[in-house]
């Protein structure tokens, strides 16, 4: 893999040479690599420089910083990309609310950005953009996924929990969307909460049938500990990032029997995703998470509209990334009129693995082709 040089408060990796070349591509990827949730930053980069490694190009160029999941430092690191450094993409935020702060100023300044995780809705309805695509999701489709999973499992009363952060409330909206029923209680938390005694209070009082959260890095892992502890029996229900692989991982039993969904599996049965998988896991001597797999696939579209425009051409490359012809990692993929994708959701159970250890397995389909309800407020 490609050496790491350290550069001021982040990483700056680098696949070519110094001096830079007339028709050279700049990439600046900002995500977070320290502090909580940092598991997430690391791979969405590692996954994205595989794609980039694999495709054995000499004329691009990704400078990576480290935002440390802070807004403000996330907005003047794109600032310098832009205006130093002269990038022509921007890419790797985690947060919503870190994409609240720089997307809308990137994209109004010429700068094509490609969220390979974040996807607020503000940013698939009015405050879409032309030069923004979304490649891993809108914020709602994995919640609603998993609401209308739940409901058809024949769950009448469930219990919401989520950060109250816009990612928060795109989940717990998203779930309602397709759930399509009352709920028993919905709670929010502080963004990076450690303590959950009052909420499983809160939970074990109620008259709920099953709980469904979204906590995603450390969040998540705190809960999973604490709700093994309370002794609370309730069918627990997720989307992918309260399961990926680090996480269950560091939960241990406690995760085994939980219900998540995903655009994306390991074990999805498709080429383009068994060469990833495989690659991956010798790279880096690990289990890619979804998270690695929205950066791979970000990197492949990125590559793919390479072949056929420069961003110096706006229109062309713009029109090149739209087409996205690419292999994405979990099959059919598409983008809608707001640049956010089109795509199956599955279910996945946390089982054991072969090793011991906690692991998902893809267990069905959620919903087919699920397309965000902000797209009808987007005016491109």
């Amino acid at each position: 893999m490609n050496t790491l040089t350290r550069a001021g408060l982040g990483l700056l990796m680098t696949t070519a040479v110094a001096s830079a070349q007339a028709d050279e591509v700049r990439i600046g990827m900002i995500t977070t690599l320290s502090g909580g949730g940092s598991h997430l930053g690391v791979d969405v980069r590692d996954g994205f420089m595989l794609a980039i490694d694999q495709a054995g190009r000499d004329d691009i160029e990704v400078l990576i910083q480290d935002d440390a999941r802070r807004p403000d430092l996330a907005k003047s690191l794109s600032n310098e990309f832009m205006q130093r450094d002269e990038v022509d993409i921007m890419t790797g935020i985690i947060w919503s609310n870190l994409a609240m702060a720089v997307v809308p100023s990137v994209v109004r300044q010429g700068t094509f950005y490609l969220s390979p995780n974040a996807g607020p809705s503000a940013l698939a309805g009015k405050m879409c953009h032309e030069n923004y695509f979304n490649v891993a999701y809108q914020n709602d489709n994995l919640h609603g996924a998993m609401g209308a999973y739940m409901r058809e499992q024949g769950f009448e009363n469930p219990i919401l929990m989520a950060p109250n952060y816009p990612a928060g409330t795109d989940a717990l909206g998203g779930f309602k969307h397709l759930f399509d029923d009352e709920v028993a209680d919905e709670i929010y938390t502080q963004l990076g909460q450690t303590d959950y005694a009052a909420e499983i209070a809160r939970i074990r009082a109620s008259d709920a049938d099953s709980l469904f959260f979204f906590l995603p890095g450390g969040m998540g892992i705190s809960f999973m500990k604490q709700w093994e502890n309370s002794g609370v029996e309730m069918p627990v229900f997720g989307a992918a990032f309260s399961f990926d692989e680090t996480i269950i991982k560091a939960v241990g039993s406690a995760a085994i029997g939980a219900m998540n969904t995903s655009q994306w599996a390991y074990d999805l049965e498709n080429a383009a995703n068994q060469a990833f998988v495989e690659g991956f896991r010798e790279a880096y001597e690990r289990t890619p998470t979804l998270y690695a797999a929205q950066g791979y696939d970000t990197a492949r579209l990125i590559l793919s509209a390479l072949e056929k425009a420069h961003p110096d051409d706006q229109d062309a490359f713009r029109e090149a990334l739209r087409a996205a012809d690419f292999d994405s990692v979990r099959g059919k993929f598409r983008f809608g009129p707001n640049h956010h994708p089109i795509q199956d959701i599955h279910v996945r159970e946390v089982v054991e693995g072969e090793d011991g250890e906690p692991t998902n397995r893809l267990v069905g389909l959620a919903v087919e082709d699920i397309q965000d309800i902000y797209h009808v407020d987007c005016k491109m």
